[in-house]
């Protein structure tokens, strides 16, 4: 009996530290590191590392990163001729040290611009803008930023062009331009087309045609950006699938750059409202204020892993899967398309806890 013992001792402690390993290394970064990155997008305060649960968090999951924020326009470029890198060099410095995938958002957008750029009229001025403004940053971190988001959203939901300054002083142009700026200021990160809705038929054909004539004009696009802001029943597994089959046939990749999904009721869905007066403080919009019920966080998993499965159907055809945001404290759903709403679209609650959906995903790779 007493060989008996030290053996059971030497056992029981060789099951209990496989045990305790496997549960260290059950992370989504390690769960998918043979499928795509895992990428989060980081706050300000997130870049600075001010929580330190939040970034153990962050360095235990994810190994790709996105600036919410600090790097559109408004902030990397105030005002004509000045430029702001504190943030993005934190941002830059963050990734490196912790060994992750960094991408780059956004070069051209219409939105979040700084003041003077909305004033601009002349091609002439606008052209030197962007040369200058796309030459600038890109540069700056040439063979330090993995790719790039070169243009966001520049689509309508029917497919055309948005008119934005861009189009209107520049035309069709400024898109060709513009990733052939980035290529020419960093030829080896990828460049990116990045949208919301894109997996929509009407939008994702005019997605396509726009890649097209970017290549035929001597642009160079490696991936499509496929924001994937969803809700628990739409898009459909279906409309998601033929995306990714439809864009991979162009020879480019495809990223998921800014998942979450709603848990709450979409305004826009109601004919004839009138999202700011009729809908702002409505209890009707804001229906779980204190908790998700367990049935929708069911729910919610069950969608998670539904669509997960299917990226993982075609992860040669995936680069990266990126959540908007760390935990649902974070996100901007709770003030988007109506402010002070709770809502719930990601895997961690505000107090930083794994939901079920972070478990169904964990769980799909056993």
């Amino acid at each position: 009996m007493k060989l008996i013992k030290p053996c059971l001792l030497a056992l029981t402690t060789m099951l209990f530290l496989n045990c305790t390993s496997k549960k260290e290394l059950a992370s989504l970064k390690n769960s998918y590191k043979n499928d795509f990155y895992i990428g989060t997008a980081l706050s300000a305060d997130q870049i600075e590392e001010k929580d330190e649960k939040v970034d153990s968090l962050i360095r235990k999951e994810f190994n790709a990163i996105t600036a919410e924020n600090i790097m559109k326009s408004m902030f990397v470029h105030p005002e004509k001729g000045k430029y702001d890198f504190a943030l993005t060099d934190k941002f830059i410095s963050y990734g490196k040290k912790n060994k992750m995938f960094i991408h780059g958002h956004t070069l051209i957008w219409h939105s979040q611009l700084a003041p003077w750029m909305e004033k601009i009229k002349d091609s002439t001025e606008m052209k030197a803008f962007m040369k200058d403004h796309i030459t600038t940053i890109v540069s700056k971190y040439k063979g330090k930023i993995d790719s790039w988001d070169v243009v966001n959203e520049a689509l309508n939901e029917d497919g055309t062009l948005r008119k934005s300054v861009f189009l209107n002083t520049l035309g069709e142009q400024y898109l060709i331009d513009a990733f052939k700026l980035a290529a020419a200021a960093d030829p080896k990160t990828d460049l990116y087309y990045n949208d919301y809705n894109n997996e929509e038929p009407a939008k994702r054909k005019g997605t396509i045609n726009l890649i097209k004539k970017i290549k035929e004009g001597g642009g160079k696009v490696d991936g499509v950006g496929i924001q994937a802001h969803w809700r628990l029943e739409s898009p459909s597994l279906e409309e998601i699938e033929t995306s990714i089959l439809e864009y991979s046939a162009l020879g480019i990749k495809v990223a998921f750059t800014e998942l979450d999904i709603t848990v709450l009721p979409n305004p826009w869905d109601l004919k004839g409202a009138d999202i700011n007066q009729n809908f702002e403080g409505s209890a009707k919009m804001n229906t779980y204020p204190e908790k998700l019920p367990d049935s929708v966080q069911e729910k919610l998993a069950q969608r998670y892993s539904d669509i997960f499965k299917l990226f993982l159907k075609h992860k040669d055809k995936i680069s990266r899967v990126t959540f908007w945001g760390v935990h649902d404290g974070q996100s901007w759903l709770n003030d988007w398309p109506i402010k002070g709403r709770t809502n719930y679209p990601l895997l961690f609650d505000k107090q930083l806890n794994p939901k079920k959906g972070f478990e169904a995903l964990i769980e799909l790779k056993k």
